[in-house]
């Protein structure tokens, strides 16, 4: 049982990676929302936008203490993995903090695994939560032309309850 917060990310690392499903989902989502191609595109911030977008429409269906606490457990676990996303924090309204100041120090490929893995999490979180299909109404209000027939998120779910 961890007895500090220094301790989270060691309970965390325990845990396994995202499922490919949810990382192939995030991917999918964050290459529509930065125009196709997130390792071409310039902007580094771009790659968290997906996040961003989905912030309003998880706030109305969890709430911001229950937006916060899914966004709190995502990013350690994704910490865990992705080492540098251990500096960034939640604010109270929920959105990310501390990216732009590591921008400096993280190239666009660590920038882009750091917001797959994160992505990937959230929405791992949210099927074990709320299931896949309240989950991929959750997408399509966010994403209304984005193809979602092919995101599926039920083996996904299936390998983690099996780890």
């Amino acid at each position: 049982e961890p007895n500090s917060k220094r301790d989270l990310p060691s309970l965390y690392s325990r845990m396994s990676r995202a499922a490919p499903q949810m990382r192939a989902a995030a991917r999918s989502l964050i290459a529509y929302e930065t125009g196709g191609d997130m390792f071409r595109n310039t902007d580094v911030l771009a790659a968290f936008s997906a996040c961003g977008k989905l912030r309003p429409h998880l706030l109305t269906l969890m709430g911001n203490t229950g937006f916060r606490s899914l966004m709190s457990r995502a990013l350690v676990t994704a910490g865990a993995e992705v080492a540098w996303l251990r500096a960034v924090h939640i604010s109270k309204d929920g959105s990310l903090e501390g990216l732009a100041d590591l921008q400096p120090q993280v190239n666009q490929d660590q920038f882009n695994e750091g917001s797959i893995e994160l992505l990937a999490q959230i929405l791992g979180s949210l099927v074990a939560f709320v299931g896949e299909d309240l989950t991929l109404r959750q997408l399509r209000q966010v994403w209304p032309r984005l193809p979602l027939h092919n995101l599926s998120f039920k083996s996904g779910v299936k390998d983690e309850k099996e780890k």
